[in-house]
Protein backbone atom coordinates (compact mmCIF):
# COMPACT_ATOMS: atom_id res chain seq x y z
CA UNK A 1 0.00 0.00 0.00
CA UNK A 2 1.44 3.16 -0.89
CA UNK A 3 1.44 6.22 1.86
CA UNK A 4 1.99 9.37 1.62
CA UNK A 5 4.15 11.23 4.46
CA UNK A 6 5.41 14.69 5.58
CA UNK A 7 8.26 14.64 2.81
CA UNK A 8 5.01 15.47 0.09
CA UNK A 9 4.66 14.17 -3.43
CA UNK A 10 7.77 14.00 -5.43
CA UNK A 11 7.21 16.34 -8.70
CA UNK A 12 5.54 18.45 -6.84
CA UNK A 13 7.17 21.79 -8.09
CA UNK A 14 6.92 20.82 -11.53
CA UNK A 15 3.00 20.47 -10.33
CA UNK A 16 2.79 24.01 -9.25
CA UNK A 17 3.85 25.52 -11.97
CA UNK A 18 1.21 23.20 -14.12
CA UNK A 19 -0.66 24.05 -11.79
CA UNK A 20 -0.07 27.92 -12.56
CA UNK A 21 0.20 27.53 -16.13
CA UNK A 22 -3.35 26.21 -16.44
CA UNK A 23 -4.76 29.25 -14.27
CA UNK A 24 -3.08 31.41 -17.10
CA UNK A 25 -4.67 29.16 -19.68
CA UNK A 26 -7.91 30.08 -18.18
CA UNK A 27 -7.24 33.03 -17.48
CA UNK A 28 -6.61 34.04 -21.04
CA UNK A 29 -9.19 31.88 -22.84
CA UNK A 30 -6.92 29.05 -24.07
CA UNK A 31 -7.96 26.31 -22.03
CA UNK A 32 -9.64 24.70 -18.86
CA UNK A 33 -8.03 22.03 -17.19
CA UNK A 34 -8.54 20.52 -13.81
CA UNK A 35 -6.23 18.96 -11.42
CA UNK A 36 -7.33 15.69 -10.39
CA UNK A 37 -7.21 15.57 -6.75
CA UNK A 38 -5.48 12.23 -5.28
CA UNK A 39 -8.05 10.33 -3.16
CA UNK A 40 -6.38 9.48 0.69
CA UNK A 41 -7.50 8.14 3.85
CA UNK A 42 -5.47 9.42 6.57
CA UNK A 43 -4.02 7.25 9.21
CA UNK A 44 -1.90 9.98 11.04
CA UNK A 45 -3.64 13.46 11.85
CA UNK A 46 -1.65 16.44 13.79
CA UNK A 47 -4.05 18.16 15.37
CA UNK A 48 -2.56 20.79 16.57
CA UNK A 49 -0.83 21.66 13.50
CA UNK A 50 -3.97 20.27 11.43
CA UNK A 51 -1.64 18.25 8.84
CA UNK A 52 -2.25 14.90 7.76
CA UNK A 53 1.06 13.38 8.62
CA UNK A 54 0.33 10.01 7.57
CA UNK A 55 -2.29 8.63 4.98
CA UNK A 56 -2.76 5.78 2.33
CA UNK A 57 -3.32 6.32 -1.48
CA UNK A 58 -7.61 5.03 -1.39
CA UNK A 59 -8.06 3.67 -4.45
CA UNK A 60 -6.08 3.72 -8.06
CA UNK A 61 -5.23 7.36 -9.80
CA UNK A 62 -6.17 7.77 -13.00
CA UNK A 63 -4.08 11.03 -14.74
CA UNK A 64 -2.74 14.24 -13.13
CA UNK A 65 -5.00 16.76 -15.07
CA UNK A 66 -8.33 16.54 -17.29
CA UNK A 67 -10.02 19.42 -19.66
CA UNK A 68 -10.41 21.17 -22.68
CA UNK A 69 -7.95 22.88 -25.48
CA UNK A 70 -9.91 25.11 -27.70
CA UNK A 71 -12.83 22.26 -28.28
CA UNK A 72 -10.37 19.41 -27.66
CA UNK A 73 -10.63 17.21 -24.85
CA UNK A 74 -7.23 16.47 -23.16
CA UNK A 75 -5.60 14.46 -19.91
CA UNK A 76 -2.51 14.23 -19.11
CA UNK A 77 0.22 13.05 -16.03
CA UNK A 78 3.01 15.21 -15.12
CA UNK A 79 6.59 12.55 -14.26
CA UNK A 80 9.36 14.18 -12.93
CA UNK A 81 12.59 12.52 -13.21
CA UNK A 82 16.53 13.28 -12.27
CA UNK A 83 17.75 10.79 -14.45
CA UNK A 84 18.24 11.09 -18.35
CA UNK A 85 15.52 8.62 -19.15
CA UNK A 86 12.04 8.55 -17.62
CA UNK A 87 11.39 5.44 -15.48
CA UNK A 88 8.11 3.33 -16.35
CA UNK A 89 7.85 2.14 -12.83
CA UNK A 90 5.51 4.71 -11.71
CA UNK A 91 3.41 4.39 -14.75
CA UNK A 92 0.74 1.76 -13.87
CA UNK A 93 -1.31 -0.34 -16.15
CA UNK A 94 -4.59 1.29 -15.30
CA UNK A 95 -3.22 4.72 -16.02
CA UNK A 96 -2.19 3.29 -19.68
CA UNK A 97 -5.86 2.02 -19.62
CA UNK A 98 -7.25 5.29 -19.13
CA UNK A 99 -5.30 7.40 -21.88
CA UNK A 100 -6.40 4.55 -24.23
CA UNK A 101 -10.02 5.06 -23.66
CA UNK A 102 -9.58 8.43 -23.24
CA UNK A 103 -7.88 8.79 -27.05
CA UNK A 104 -11.03 5.97 -28.19
CA UNK A 105 -13.14 8.86 -27.72
CA UNK A 106 -11.13 11.54 -29.26
CA UNK A 107 -9.28 12.76 -26.79
CA UNK A 108 -5.79 13.39 -26.47
CA UNK A 109 -3.53 11.73 -24.30
CA UNK A 110 0.27 12.50 -22.89
CA UNK A 111 2.74 13.07 -20.14
CA UNK A 112 4.69 15.99 -19.53
CA UNK A 113 8.11 15.19 -18.25
CA UNK A 114 10.78 16.94 -16.74
CA UNK A 115 14.33 15.89 -16.88
CA UNK A 116 14.88 18.09 -13.97
CA UNK A 117 19.18 17.83 -14.00
CA UNK A 118 19.08 19.42 -17.40
CA UNK A 119 16.26 22.06 -16.88
CA UNK A 120 14.40 20.53 -19.68
CA UNK A 121 10.54 19.89 -20.29
CA UNK A 122 8.79 17.77 -22.90
CA UNK A 123 5.17 16.63 -24.08
CA UNK A 124 5.00 12.82 -24.71
CA UNK A 125 2.26 11.16 -26.44
CA UNK A 126 0.24 8.39 -25.54
CA UNK A 127 0.84 6.40 -28.14
CA UNK A 128 5.07 6.30 -27.43
CA UNK A 129 4.13 6.34 -23.84
CA UNK A 130 2.01 3.27 -24.27
CA UNK A 131 4.55 1.30 -26.97
CA UNK A 132 7.57 2.02 -24.74
CA UNK A 133 5.32 0.56 -21.84
CA UNK A 134 4.36 -2.53 -23.29
CA UNK A 135 7.84 -2.70 -23.64
CA UNK A 136 8.94 -2.61 -20.51
CA UNK A 137 6.36 -5.54 -19.49
CA UNK A 138 8.02 -8.01 -21.80
CA UNK A 139 11.19 -7.73 -20.19
CA UNK A 140 12.84 -4.73 -22.44
CA UNK A 141 13.76 -1.69 -21.42
CA UNK A 142 12.34 -0.15 -17.65
CA UNK A 143 12.70 3.43 -19.18
CA UNK A 144 12.35 6.03 -22.17
CA UNK A 145 15.84 7.42 -22.34
CA UNK A 146 16.23 11.02 -23.41
CA UNK A 147 17.38 10.39 -26.99
CA UNK A 148 13.41 9.16 -27.46
CA UNK A 149 11.95 12.32 -26.55
CA UNK A 150 11.16 14.57 -29.85
CA UNK A 151 12.85 17.95 -29.65
CA UNK A 152 10.06 18.94 -31.76
CA UNK A 153 8.29 18.19 -28.44
CA UNK A 154 10.56 20.65 -25.96
CA UNK A 155 7.96 22.63 -23.26
CA UNK A 156 9.77 25.96 -23.66
CA UNK A 157 9.34 28.09 -20.88
CA UNK A 158 8.20 31.60 -21.65
CA UNK A 159 7.60 34.94 -19.74
CA UNK A 160 4.23 34.22 -20.17
CA UNK A 161 3.83 30.37 -19.23
CA UNK A 162 6.31 28.55 -16.77
CA UNK A 163 4.89 25.05 -18.45
CA UNK A 164 3.82 26.16 -21.67
CA UNK A 165 2.58 22.85 -23.33
CA UNK A 166 0.00 24.15 -25.56
CA UNK A 167 2.65 24.77 -28.27
CA UNK A 168 3.96 20.71 -28.21
CA UNK A 169 0.37 19.74 -28.10
CA UNK A 170 -0.46 22.13 -31.34
CA UNK A 171 3.00 20.86 -32.69
CA UNK A 172 1.80 16.87 -31.93
CA UNK A 173 -1.50 17.85 -33.97
CA UNK A 174 0.19 19.33 -36.59
CA UNK A 175 2.06 15.95 -37.46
Amino acid sequence: MAYWNTRGLRGSSFEEMINLTNQLYLQQKLAVIQKIPTPITPIEVNNHERIITKAYFGEKSTVDYIGVVQGIAVCFDAKETQYKNLPLKNIHSHQIAFMDDFMQQDGIAFLLVHFKTMAEMFFLPAEQLKRHYELSQQGKRKSIPYSEFDQDYKIRNTASFPVHYLEALNTYLMK
